[in-house]
């Protein structure tokens, strides 16, 4: 569970988020000619942040058995540690645990590199070129005290048969129930991010459909996306597809320009501090015909459905189904014919991460949680429909993030 505090952030963002994003979010409907960065004078993350992440972690670890959790490379140290290190064949990582600071390791020539990026304090052991990284892991593991040793998703398969044959004293298991319970839920300062991750691209779509014209070729349209984000302060993009390549869930390569009656769908989004947005919009260019409207029309209930089925307790499965069953009731079931994929993902410092809404899952939804939002229906051949927003599980519901979702197929942004 969250601690009360934390729900206490959370269903009063707008109280507790830095001034920056309180000036943002107050402009209820900012000029569209006056494009400035909306990044500037962003707080980072501090040292207080990291060592309440693991503090969790520790708690989670108590939970599940675990005396460590051994993270390499990637997402999950940045989250664990700030420590951005490659990932490549010589094992360097952390390993976190229930006694204090986190135990690195690390190849012996990269040391000096190491200690540029590793806290003062935090201690660094290494291994030679001919020495085991994974007998390292096992002395670390006994004077811990312990034994079984969790493995962050990300763990490579050399990496867990390396730990097999050399640290015979160790005893490997899933990490996820400690790395992905603490990425799960997003504490207020992590939502403040997205919001303005999703804030951002959403004014970047609007300002790049102002300039949609006849002929015009999706790169066209992506470049002017990207440029947009960066105006605004953050490096974005979007994947246009037009006609009847958006009849395709992630697109196709045929080449299509832009031209009465098409079909646009965008899909991107950009970071702030390494939150993701991702976001989802389609329109038609200049004139829909009353089936793309119908179509249009039935996407944004099922979007809507969804976002009123999603509250703490609400199995993620639960979610998916309300959108689904709004799509089937209208002809384009049944299951997955024409709403082809999953109802959404889990976002944060990944685009796609843990936890899903999807049939099977029965996880149990809690505040904090960050989901993505984008059912949609596709006519192969034809044409596609998708509507995509991000959502944050709050004390009593759900809400988007960084507002602007779509209201009509002429209307892709609301205006706040």
């Amino acid at each position: 569970m969250i601690p009360r505090r934390e729900f206490l952030k959370i269903g009063g963002l707008t109280l507790t988020v830095p001034a920056f994003a309180r000036g943002i979010f107050a402009e209820a409907n900012p000029s569209r000619q006056a494009v400035r960065s909306l990044t500037a004078g962003i707080k980072p993350l501090e040292p207080a942040d990291f060592e309440e992440r693991r503090e969790r972690a520790g708690r989670l670890m108590a939970a599940h058995g675990l005396d460590a959790v051994f993270v390499s490379g990637e997402v999950n140290l940045v989250y664990f540690t700030a420590v951005n290190w490659w990932t490549s064949e010589r094992t360097f990582g952390a390993v976190l645990n229930k006694k204090g600071a986190p135990v690195w390791v690390c190849p012996a020539f990269e040391l000096e590199r190491a200690r540029e990026l590793v806290p003062a304090g935090q201690e660094i052991r290494t291994w030679e070129e001919h020495e085991s990284p994974y007998a390292l892991i096992g002395g670390i593991m006994k004077d811990l005290g312990g034994r079984r040793l969790g493995l962050s998703p990300n763990t490579r398969a050399f990496q867990v048969y390396g730990l097999k044959r050399d640290a015979p004293g160790v005893e490997a298991f899933d990490g996820a129930p400690v790395t992905d319970g603490c990425r799960g839920r997003k504490t207020a300062k992590e939502i403040a991010y997205m919001d303005l991750a999703a804030k951002i691209t959403n004014l970047a779509y609007r300002k790049a459909f102002d300039q949609l014209r006849e002929g015009m070729t999706p790169r066209d349209l992506s470049a002017l996306i990207s440029a947009a984000h960066a105006e605004l302060g953050a490096s974005g993009s979007g994947g246009p597809q037009f006609g009847p390549n958006t009849s395709f869930p992630h697109g196709s390569r045929v080449p299509r320009t832009l031209a009465e009656g098409t079909v646009v769908m965008v899909d991107g989004g950009c970071s702030v501090e390494g939150y993701r947005s991702d976001v989802t919009r389609t329109v038609v260019f200049r004139k829909p015909t009353d089936k793309m409207i119908r179509v249009w029309e039935i996407v944004k209930k099922a979007q809507t459905a969804a976002l009123k089925a999603c509250r703490p307790g609400a199995a993620c499965e639960d979610v998916d189904a309300a959108a689904r069953k709004v799509i089937d009731e209208a002809g384009f079931g049944p299951g997955y014919k024409h709403f082809a994929h999953r109802l959404g993902h889990g976002i944060g410092l990944e685009g796609h991460e843990y936890p899903y809404l999807v049939k099977g899952n029965k996880l149990k939804m809690e505040p904090g949680m960050t989901f993505s939002n984008e059912p949609g229906i596709y006519i192969y051949g034809e044409f596609g429909i998708r509507h995509e927003d991000c959502m944050v599980v709050t004390e009593d519901g759900a809400r988007y993030l960084g507002g602007m979702e779509a209201v009509s197929i002429d209307k892709p942004f609301a205006d706040r």
